[in-house]
């Protein structure tokens, strides 16, 4: 069975930084792509960062240069380093692991999305 259990979301100030985890279980990430996704109110779904099972790692726009994906192969988890946050940060972050499609990537365990960490960034 496949299972994602994130952790480390709360409330942070702009500017501000927070380390997110994804325990995974049920498969080993190294063999795999690992990606996060938010979802903020009202929004659908997005990737934000992956890292391919080379170590590669690639980042959507608007977080490029802020968010760091990394993973520990040992303990099955993957991590997203966020530094200098916004208030458009906000939002339920999830991890899955991804996959090519005729669009960029899709979750390949869609059946298996955890209950995501919050991240609220305010002053």
């Amino acid at each position: 069975q496949v299972l994602f259990v994130e952790s480390g979301g709360g409330w942070v100030q702009p500017g501000g930084s927070l380390r997110l985890s994804c325990e995974a279980s049920g498969f080993t990430i190294s063999s795999v792509a690992m990606s996060w996704y938010r979802q903020a109110p009202g929004k659908e779904r997005e990737l934000v960062a992956r890292i391919s099972m080379f170590g590669n790692t690639d980042y959507a726009d608007s977080v490029k240069g802020r968010f760091t994906i990394s993973r520990n192969s040992a303990r099955n988890t993957v991590y997203l380093q966020m530094d200098s946050v916004k208030t458009e940060d906000t939002a339920v972050y999830y991890c899955n692991a991804v996959q090519p499609s005729t669009s960029g990537y899709q979750p390949k365990f869609s059946s298996s999305w955890g209950q995501g960490t919050q991240v609220t960034v305010s002053s």
